[in-house]
């Protein structure tokens, strides 16, 4: 693992296991998982096999205490609780799994508890620093028109990037401005966009996007007419902040982040963020009410009868 990094080096696995195989494809057809959570899983059962081979382990035989060593073992090689979560959440999904065909007779997993994740609060951009961004692009040129409804969607509708770059033009009504999203594990849902984005993505898509000679039908493509990647488009960002005087470290999904926040600021529900951000627990959407602790501290304060005793 490179010195600083909280990754493990991807794992070179002499040979494939049938029990993994299975799981793999079990997550990928059964649960619909994306292809970048499949990837992840895959790395972590991966970087498992490699370490029982190195120890003359078989997977067959697994006990908690061989799962114990392994832990030990992520600890040295310098991975953070956030990163040990997410491989002994992989590793309970694939023991869950293999209690269910039969292959233990007790789960080697069950004794695993998680490390505390530490708490923290999401990046967002104000309100001014957004304004900033959305005003980099220079819409007289095809690639600049291209990152203005880019950005504008981004913040429009709090998208994820993945999301974002898989839009297809018949995903967009511009009738009544509403966006067809396919989240994670392929849940749609629709998202309504404002006036000004329906705007500037109606020229993009009418003016614009026809001179990239489209090769696929994304709505927003490259050079050569083909779909963005995500390091292409958070290059981008990277770049429109640089441009824009912000010197904090900011992604795409800071724009998602800002989204959020600044529907609650504005006296939306939290409900109603948690339809449009597309998560199946409110209790993911719930960190965004810390960051509004304060604003609610002061209303309090100002209009709570008691408040001038």
């Amino acid at each position: 693992m490179t010195k600083g990094t909280d990754v493990l080096e991807s794992p070179s696995v002499s040979r494939s296991h049938p029990w993994i195989d299975a799981y793999l494809e079990y997550t990928l057809i059964e649960k619909g998982l994306s292809e970048n959570s499949l990837s992840s899983y895959a790395q972590d059962l991966a970087s498992l096999l490699t370490f029982l081979e190195e120890k003359s382990f078989r997977l067959e035989d697994l006990s908690d205490n061989a799962l114990f060593l392994y832990l030990t073992y992520l600890r040295s090689k310098g991975l953070k609780s956030r990163s040990l979560a997410r491989h002994l959440s992989t590793l309970r999904g694939f023991f869950s799994f293999a209690m269910q065909e039969n292959w233990y007779k007790d789960d080697p997993a069950h004794l695993l508890s998680n490390p505390k994740l530490p708490k923290r609060l999401p990046e967002f951009l104000t309100r001014e620093e957004i304004s900033r961004m959305l005003a980099q692009p220079d819409t007289k040129t095809k690639l600049g028109m291209r990152d203005k409804a880019m950005l504008e969607l981004l913040y429009a509708a709090g998208l994820r990037v993945s999301e974002l770059i898989q839009i297809k033009a018949l995903d967009y009504d511009p009738q009544v401005g509403i966006l067809r999203i396919f989240g994670k594990g392929a849940k749609e849902r629709l998202v309504p966009i404002h006036f000004m984005a329906q705007e500037v993505l109606s020229c993009y898509m009418e003016v614009t996007r026809p001179l990239f000679k489209p090769t696929a039908d994304f709505i927003f493509l490259n050079r050569s007419g083909k779909g963005l990647t995500r390091q292409g488009v958070w290059k981008l960002i990277k770049r429109y902040a640089a441009q824009a005087s912000i010197k904090r470290s900011i992604s795409p999904h800071t724009f998602r982040h800002s989204f959020a926040t600044h529907l609650l600021d504005g006296g939306a529900d939290l409900r109603t963020v948690q339809l449009l951000l597309g998560h199946a627990d409110i209790a993911a959407t719930e960190i965004y009410t810390h960051i509004l602790a304060g604003k609610l501290k002061s209303i309090h304060q100002k209009f709570h009868p008691r408040s001038d005793l």
